[in-house]
């Protein structure tokens, strides 16, 4: 039994929803269905139970969800022991957005210089997932933007943008000093794909369902407005190409820049960094 696969499972039972589990894990549902159908071969019992009206935990699987929490719990304070006593302490670092803002440039020197001994790993990961691999156990703690589904994990707001309109400099809306999300009413937004956190898609939509390309990374975005004349949303004070330009939105909510980790991770670390980036970013 790995503890992977048992993240897996743990995902699911939360959830109660193999779509909405697979999205929390950042993979697709086909290989989790495999993984929780391999764990079940190995147990010898069916731990959910499948019907037209949803998922429910058997009681075997209630059991198992009982014993896999602290089981989670206790690798990591074991990986984090190991690392310490082997004198090769490690924080793997998700990042989603501009690695050149200067909030990051201060915090990456503030915490060199608090802890000079610690190796960060950076995941630059993509507009698909939010957590930036949080939930799948991929990082450690994440520098993202919500919203997003924040269950199980702390999340700590550092500083908040204003958002603007993404749009060509041909644009005629492109020469107004700031625009209303019913300006745009009628124009395509670009997408993320299938699977991707609502609360995250519904907020770079402006809080409506919206038609446009599927786009993955910010470079797509671009590209959608250059080409297609897609609309997009971006936090204000980007540098943009020269054909692009931003417009201020008056009615929409200041995107929030954040650090989050896993609720209840134990790593001194973590919560090192966390402090750290809250001094970096309030300046």
């Amino acid at each position: 039994m790995e503890l992977r696969t048992l993240r897996y499972f743990v995902a699911v039972a939360e959830e109660l929803h193999f779509g909405r589990a697979a999205a929390r894990l950042h993979m697709s549902q086909p290989p989790l269905s495999r993984a929780i159908k391999q764990l079940e071969t190995e147990i010898g019992a069916l731990l959910f139970a499948r019907s037209p009206a949803g998922v429910s935990l058997t009681p075997v699987g209630a059991v198992l969800l009982d014993e896999a929490r602290p089981l989670l719990d206790r690798a990591e304070r074991v990986r984090t022991r190991v690392r310490a006593a082997a004198g090769t302490a490690t924080l793997t670092l998700g990042i989603l957005g501009d690695g050149t803002d200067p909030g990051v440039t201060r915090l990456a020197a503030a915490f060199r210089r608090k802890h000079p001994g610690v190796d960060i790993r950076i995941r630059d990961t993509d507009l698909t997932d939010p957590t930036c691999g949080l939930r799948a156990g991929l990082v450690d703690i994440a520098l993202t933007r919500a919203p997003f589904d924040d269950t199980a994990l702390t999340v700590r707001q550092l500083r908040t943008d204003p958002v603007g309109a993404v749009l060509r400099a041909d644009d005629p809306l492109a020469r107004r000093d700031h625009l209303t999300l019913a300006d745009l009413a009628d124009r395509r937004w670009f997408q993320f794909p299938e699977g991707t956190d609502p609360a995250w898609q519904s907020y770079w939509n402006g809080g409506t369902p919206r038609e446009g390309p599927v786009v993955r990374v910010v470079h797509e975005c671009l590209h959608a407005v250059l080409w297609n004349g897609t609309v997009g949303l971006a936090p204000l004070g980007h540098d943009l190409p020269a054909n692009l330009t931003a417009v201020p939105l008056t009615d929409m909510t200041p995107s929030q820049v954040v650090a989050a980790w896993n609720t209840g991770d134990t790593n001194p670390l973590i919560h090192s960094f966390a402090e750290i980036a809250r001094a970096a970013y309030g300046r």
